[in-house]
């Protein structure tokens, strides 16, 4: 008798996983072709910068840093209307995900707004932040005032693409930002090497370039948000108000948007950090950062896809079912990352096959390809439970605390130190700051362990509200 229940519970948690990492891998599935897409765009773009100059490597990689932020706060937002809507697409409550999609875009517009205006009036003031290179700050701000308006029309499609993964239409939201960003690399070609009777532009290129691929990104992202036959995208939507879902959205993304501007002002001061400690360590880490991109693919789509399906389970009160589905999710993402370190650390000939650097960029190469060997297998553990696995359940305050203390208390402060104090060589700066994952991680685990993330965050609203 035993022996069967065994036999029968064996059985039914063998099908639960096979369901489990099918609809994983059809959502992950698409998310890390993006994610591998994206990278390709970034590789792109620093070979072919190799052809105009390793300033102009560096000065764009610093430029970014801009952007990198402005994405972290589109990220937090994303993760408000992910961890809201994922969850009313589980009841079936598609009211709700419309009056969130409004909340999401209103308050998007405005933040993109203010860096693109940051961007364009005032992109020197911005480039001295990161470094005091005349040069690098001369090339970044031309840089700069060309995407500017990239910034504010991006704000638009960033929601629209929540929304749809929100209610499993990742495969559209793939589809669109890859056409994009290949219409980006193929603009990059045409700009920096002056096809088609075009004058060569150089790094006002790729600026052109990605604001022009962003402004397609949007128009297709509303076209094909007209015919979503579940979810309205009208103006009324738009504008259409609800008091207590706004609170809920405050509530659930205030911390996520504290989190990822927290985790991006902390990388940021990373740039500062090496930004001071030479362009040949900052053109040397932009290309590093570029294989890292594409070795992480997989792991970081596997946290932001999982999140979805969790979502959507936790919505629907499958709460047993989420917590179990949430022990794969972990245990796949670390494997995944284990995976993508080893393939990462093979990586290193390829370093010096994409752009074209001095002696001491080209010595940096190596010892900071494995140094992001050992951060990868951190930050894809912390992904996944930060922005994965807490987030599906609501609770972004978690990464938000232990990032502030990470980060504030311990690296930053730290690298400071040592950079500009210490006088250490930029190689042990460098990896003073880049194990900071691995300081977080073991407290990260503990809280997943408590399960006090696991909350259906869902109200019962009619249409009349």
């Amino acid at each position: 008798m035993r022996l069967e229940k065994n036999l029968a519970e064996r059985e039914k948690n063998w099908d639960e996983s096979r369901k489990f990492y099918k609809s994983l891998f059809t959502i992950v599935g698409p998310i890390a072709f993006q994610n591998l897409i994206s990278a390709a765009v970034s590789s792109a773009d620093v070979i072919m910068l190799g052809y105009v100059g390793q300033n102009a490597i560096a000065a764009v990689n610093l430029a970014s840093y801009v952007q990198f932020i402005l994405f972290l706060f589109f990220i937090g937002l994303s993760s408000g209307v992910v961890m809201l809507a994922a969850q009313y697409w589980g009841k079936k409550d598609t009211y709700s995900i419309e009056t969130i999609f409004g909340i999401g875009l209103k308050l998007a517009a405005s933040i993109g707004l203010f860096f693109a205006l940051a961007a364009f009036f005032v992109p020197e003031f911005l480039m001295k932040i990161f470094t005091d290179d005349e040069v690098l700050i001369g090339i970044g701000s031309q840089y700069l005032k060309v995407v500017s308006l990239g910034f504010f029309i991006l704000s638009f499609s960033q929601i629209y693409q929540a929304v749809l993964k929100s209610i499993e239409r990742v495969r559209t939201v793939t589809i669109i930002t890859t056409a994009a960003l290949l219409l980006n690399i193929g603009l990059n070609a045409v700009f920096i090497f002056g096809l088609f009777c075009v004058p060569k532009m150089g790094v006002k290129g790729v600026a052109l370039a990605t604001t022009i691929s962003r402004i397609v990104e949007f128009l297709i992202c509303a076209v094909v948000c007209t015919r979503i036959k579940e979810i309205h995208f009208g103006l009324e939507t738009i504008f259409r108000k609800n008091v207590t879902l706004l609170k809920d959205f405050i509530h659930y993304s205030l911390p996520a948007i504290g989190n990822e501007a927290v985790w991006g002002a902390g990388w940021s001061m990373y740039a500062v950090i090496m930004g001071h400690l030479g362009a040949d360590l900052v053109a040397a880490n932009s290309v590093v950062s570029v294989v890292r991109n594409l070795a992480s693919v997989v792991c970081f789509g596997m946290a932001y896809g999982g999140a979805i399906i969790l979502g959507k389970q936790i919505g629907a009160n499958q709460m047993e079912l989420a917590k179990r589905n949430a022990s794969r999710l972990v245990k796949s993402t670390i494997l995944a990352g284990a995976l993508g370190s080893v393939i990462l650390g093979l990586c290193r000939p390829l370093l010096f096959m994409i752009a074209d650097l001095n002696e001491q960029a080209s010595f940096f190469l190596t010892p900071l390809l494995y140094i992001n060997c050992v951060s990868l297998l951190g930050a894809a553990i912390n992904t996944v439970l930060i922005c994965g696995v807490f987030r599906a359940g609501g609770d972004a305050k978690w990464g938000l605390i232990l990032d502030s203390l990470s980060m504030w208390a311990v690296s930053v402060p730290l690298g400071f130190f040592c950079a500009f104090v210490l006088h250490l060589p930029p190689l042990v700066v460098y990896l003073i700051v880049y194990l900071d994952e691995w300081e977080k991680m073991f407290l990260n685990v503990i809280h997943y362990k408590r399960g006090k993330w696991l909350k259906n965050i869902t109200r019962d609203f009619q249409k009349s509200n």
